[in-house]
């Protein structure tokens, strides 16, 4: 596997935490120093002149996109996170190239219509239930569809989100994205599931996201956490 600058980060910092093994209990350092590797590699993002995505959400994407990344799953170093614990009405999707360890994309991104109002806070798998998903994915192909330019994705979950392609759940940009529709209605539009974006960026991310990269859309779900099992 090519390691990129973030891998060098994370091992010296994880020498830079070496324990005293005579005082320590080896699972509390594998915790600890995790946790303090990746909050350097968070503190160390170039932030590109856009907002960084809550720690908390980027320590469990970082810690799936490695899991996937050996695993092969994906093959790509970037990786996309989905804040949906966010308000709809704030940017929320996060592109990171993880080789450069810079924030590429900030954008506003819709949750389905039956996840919430301006706040998703349900979520499902199930074909119909026009609902989000949330977990890991890896992008796939392109491709041309009601919306113009699209991208499918592959659920990498059992029972939490790998029925998205079956049902139809894909990045695709939308009119209902925007600032104006904000304005006009208090709230961003909502999808039928799909993470839809800006169509003035739909495009621009989908081509530089496509084909294995690592998506995850978070939220501070128990059933979620209790499920997953590319998250500790």
């Amino acid at each position: 596997m090519k390691y990129n600058k973030l891998v060098y980060v994370l091992l010296f910092a994880l020498m830079s935490f070496a324990p005293n093994l005579k005082d320590s209990n080896p699972k509390n350092f594998v915790f600890e120093s995790t946790t303090k590797s990746v909050e350097i590699v968070y503190n160390s993002l170039d932030a590109n002149n856009f907002v960084l995505p809550k720690l908390e959400s980027f320590s469990q994407a970082l810690e799936g996109f490695y899991r996937l990344k050996d695993s092969g799953k994906i093959n790509s170093d970037l990786m996309t996170i989905v804040d949906f614990s966010l308000s709809s009405n704030s940017k929320r999707l996060w592109v990171i190239d993880l080789e450069e360890n810079k924030i590429l994309y900030h954008s506003l991104v819709a949750h389905g219509k039956n996840s919430g109002e301006e706040y998703a806070t349900s979520f499902s798998n199930e074909e119909e239930s026009y609902k989000s998903s949330l977990g890991f994915f890896a992008t796939a192909e392109v491709y041309n569809g009601s919306h113009g330019t699209s991208l499918k994705l592959d659920g990498l979950e059992s029972g939490i989100n790998d029925k998205a392609r079956k049902r139809a759940i894909v990045i695709h940009g939308a009119n209902y994205v925007s600032t104006d529709f904000i304005k006009n209605h208090s709230r961003l539009g909502r999808s039928q599931g799909c993470p839809a974006l800006p169509v003035e960026l739909s495009a621009k991310i989908i081509n530089k996201i496509k084909n294995k990269s690592c998506l995850f859309i978070y939220h501070p779900s128990k059933n979620y956490t209790s499920k997953s099992k590319l998250i500790s």
